[in-house]
């Protein structure tokens, strides 16, 4: 399955998620139970029979079961099971869906893959505070499907646990202090995950913004809506109360994508530069920011150097 001919349109606050499932032992009912997971498909590459591994040495984790050859790329290979909690039990050929996100490629083994479901970002529900608790922050959203909930899974997070030297949470020296005007700079963050919110809103403090910080696409809308209405009614623009809009494409409500288009179609607003920061930006899926207005993308990979690019992009739209 290739991911460069799915979800071709951007900035409908879409998007598209194979289903796969996980077969436990119920020992309370004596059966098998079965549980759902879905992942964004702009995260998966293919999805393959599972290959002959060869052993990794020293691995960090049993859940890390070894790596294979795929195109001459060394991919290792995690059994999802084990790192949400569940002892996989194999009623059939299980599956392995190979990903790649954070410029990093990864395989999960599961016990198979249902179909691909083309939803509204409106039906994904932010974990309650409990289940986030109850899943150790390893679910990003929730969505009922055909009667049935699915959950949507924290890969990355998961993948950050794995490789505690891959953390994208080293944060650079800041030395940028409001180095293009004399008043204090505005930035607004968008992004459903507190740990990203709280990363990127110190980096720009740091480095001389004052921030203002949202949980998705819609509460971060809704801000700049606010703003214009009290830009018009005190007598000032809204370049009074922003100079960027920093965020995420994958976010419950309203995506990233469409929340750029919202700024972009908008007259008043498509002066304000809009930098995306999202796992999920790559190669093949770069034109998608592009198609929306975007002025800047960045691999949440290379998130150190965020606070450099903003600055370029407001020196960039100011000049």
């Amino acid at each position: 399955m290739s991911q460069t001919n799915i979800l071709l349109e951007s900035g409908t606050n879409e998007l598209e998620i194979v289903e796969f499932y996980i077969d436990e032992m119920d020992n309370i009912r004596d059966s098998t139970r079965r549980n759902f997971y879905g992942i964004n498909v702009a995260k998966v590459v293919e999805i393959i029979r599972l290959p002959e591994l060869t052993d990794m040495p020293d691995a960090a984790n049993d859940a890390v079961l070894g790596a294979f050859d795929l195109r001459s790329e060394i991919i290792p290979l995690i059994d999802l099971s084990r790192r949400v909690g569940k002892h996989r039990i194999e009623n059939e050929a299980p599956k392995v869906i190979v990903t790649e996100f954070n410029k990093i490629s990864t395989a999960f083994l599961v016990s198979g893959v249902t179909r691909i479901h083309r939803i509204s970002w409106e039906q994904v529900e932010a974990p309650s505070r409990q289940v986030s608790s109850l899943t150790a922050n390893s679910i990003t959203g929730v969505v009922k499907l055909e009667g049935r909930i699915v959950f949507l899974l924290d890969l990355e997070k998961i993948v950050a646990d794995l490789n505690p030297g891959m953390d994208i949470t080293d944060m650079p020296e800041a030395d940028l202090i409001n180095k293009i005007e004399s008043r204090q700079l505005k930035a607004l963050i968008a992004d459903d995950s507190t740990m990203i919110r709280r990363m990127i809103g110190q980096m720009l403090e740091d480095a001389g913004f004052r921030v203002t910080r949202t949980h998705n696409g819609k509460a971060a809308w809704d801000k700049i809506v606010e703003w214009r209405s009290r830009a018009e009614a005190e007598g000032k623009t809204i370049d009074d109360f922003v100079d960027i809009v920093v965020t995420d494409i994958e976010m419950p409500v309203m995506d990233g994508h469409n929340l750029t288009k919202r700024i972009k179609d908008d007259p008043e607003l498509r002066h304000i530069p809009v930098l995306l920061c999202s796992s999920i930006i790559t190669d093949t899926l770069y034109h998608k920011g592009e198609s929306v207005g975007a002025n800047d993308q960045i691999s949440k990979a290379e998130i150190n150097q965020l606070a450099e690019r903003v600055f370029k992009l407001i020196e960039s739209t100011k000049g």
